[in-house]
């Protein structure tokens, strides 16, 4: 069984903590290991490892102090390189090849964001589970059976998004919001791509503060899926 916690979403930090009962992870360290620590009640001595899918610093600011307490960092040669920090507990692995941590076999896959290699995960455990965790894109090219858990990013309502241009938002800024980050609608073309059969539950990330609507999201994702759907 799966649990996940949201230790942070959005703009101004990104962490997530995920079990399988036997091997607890980090998805993203966007804030410091101290706030880390706190909002795991100080238990991070059994994190195994921590998955960095690109290198803006709302995803990788904590990274050198969760380094420093042990905890090694698995990302795209090219984040690596962008984050610019060397250390022993840092590797790079590559996009579409299976590396394993503890009970779960990991297979990294390429993304659509304004940065160097930025990466997803599909994570498997022994038990037959299957999570896949995707932030910061505008397209996700890849199909995927046997799912069971999705963390996805869902930033923000293409309507929102236009009436807020109309209302003085510069273009500029909504076309980098379009080819970076995920849309409800793409969100949804995803889904009805994807085989969700054995699928339990979803999780929306990342929400935009001003471009997004949180019901009407979660309205459209339940009418398409019928899943349980957490919105941190």
């Amino acid at each position: 069984m799966i649990t996940i916690q949201t230790l942070a979403t959005g703009s101004k930090g990104n962490c997530y903590h995920i079990t399988d009962g036997h091997t607890p992870l980090l998805l993203e360290c966007g804030i410091s290991f101290k706030q880390i620590q706190r909002k795991l009640n100080f238990k991070t001595s059994d994190i195994a490892a921590c998955l960095v899918t690109h290198e803006h610093k709302d995803h990788c600011s904590g990274m050198s102090e969760v380094l420093k307490a042990g905890i090694d960092c698995y990302m795209s040669p090219g984040t690596k390189s962008a984050i610019g920090i060397t250390h022993h507990r840092i590797h790079g692995v590559e996009v579409k090849t299976q590396f394993k941590i503890g009970t779960w076999t990991i297979l990294p896959f390429d993304v659509q964001h304004d940065v160097s290699e930025p990466f997803g995960f599909l994570l498997a455990n022994t038990a037959g589970d299957k999570l896949l965790f995707a932030t910061d894109t505008y397209y996700i090219k890849y199909r995927f059976q046997g799912l069971t858990h999705l963390m996805l990013e869902c930033n923000y309502c293409t309507d929102l998004l236009n009436r807020n241009v109309a209302n003085g938002l510069h273009k500029s800024m909504k076309k980098r919001v379009m080819k970076s980050h995920f849309s409800l609608e793409n969100v949804i073309d995803f889904l009805k791509a994807n085989d969700l059969t054995k699928l339990q539950e979803i999780w929306l990330l990342h929400l935009s503060d001003s471009n997004s609507n949180e019901q009407l999201i979660r309205n459209e994702v339940a009418k398409v899926t019928g899943k349980m759907i957490h919105i941190p």
